[in-house]
């Protein structure tokens, strides 16, 4: 089997790190993607060490310039071929209707769903190259299911659900699988910022999604991989 090529945006920490660790594994090339060049420097030594082959883009999603550059370097790295794209870079504040200020409802908006849309744009060319590419657009229960405090999180991820079903018959005739992915409450860094108690060994830990996505990527051509829910733990 030849080697993986992959990008993983939101590469630095949670969901985004496990992901690209996951495929490391599989002894992948792997670009991470994030604002934070440190973590991203430690996290390529990670990737080395579990078998893969890493290489760091700061990629701040929110600037159309910035994604453009590091899609660039990304598809130099993997050989101008991009097998699995996995858009995870995201952000998430609950704040109620009233207090919602525009700086905030903008900021997720531009994150969460213009995002994936500038990196799709400018790694398209790779991942037809690959012959076999698949897109990940980790999404969330929000894009199901509305919660209080959470108008500008849902009409993000709402939206990042429209953008996959749509982007999906945009690609099909170029043989290009999407996958929406939607994690329930998951232990990461944005578990601070949602009302708890939390029960951990219920919820949902960043490596039950790699292993989803993961899955994902090795099904059968007739399996449909359109959605996927990840159950909780409990």
């Amino acid at each position: 089997m030849s080697e993986l090529r992959v990008l993983v945006t939101g590469a630095s920490r949670g969901i985004g790190r496990a992901i690209a660790l996951r495929f490391a594994r599989e002894h992948a090339a792997v670009v991470v993607a994030a604002r934070s060049s440190q973590e991203l420097d430690a996290l390529v030594a990670e990737i080395a060490q579990a078998g893969g082959r890493g290489n760091a883009a700061q990629m701040d999603v929110r600037d159309y310039g910035a994604v453009e550059a590091a899609a660039w370097r990304a598809s130099e790295f993997l050989g101008g071929a991009i097998d699995v794209l996995v858009n995870n870079a995201g952000v998430f504040e609950i704040k109620s209707i009233e207090k919602l200020d525009v700086q905030s409802w903008q900021r997720m908006l531009e994150v969460n769903l213009s995002g994936p849309f500038y990196v799709v744009k400018e790694t398209l060319d790779a991942l037809r190259e690959s012959g076999h590419a698949h897109v990940f657009n980790i999404a969330s229960i929000a894009a199901k299911r509305a919660f209080p405090g959470n108008a500008a999180y849902c009409a993000s991820k709402y939206g990042l659900r429209g953008f996959s079903d749509a982007l999906r018959e945009d690609l099909r005739a170029d043989g290009i699988r999407v996958s929406t992915v939607y994690p329930g409450t998951t232990d990461t860094a944005m578990l601070a910022k949602i009302p708890g108690p939390h029960d951990r060994t219920k919820i949902n830990q960043p490596e039950d999604i790699a292993e989803v996505v993961w899955r994902a990527y090795n099904a059968p051509a007739g399996e449909n991989v359109d959605d996927l829910d990840v159950p909780p733990r409990g």
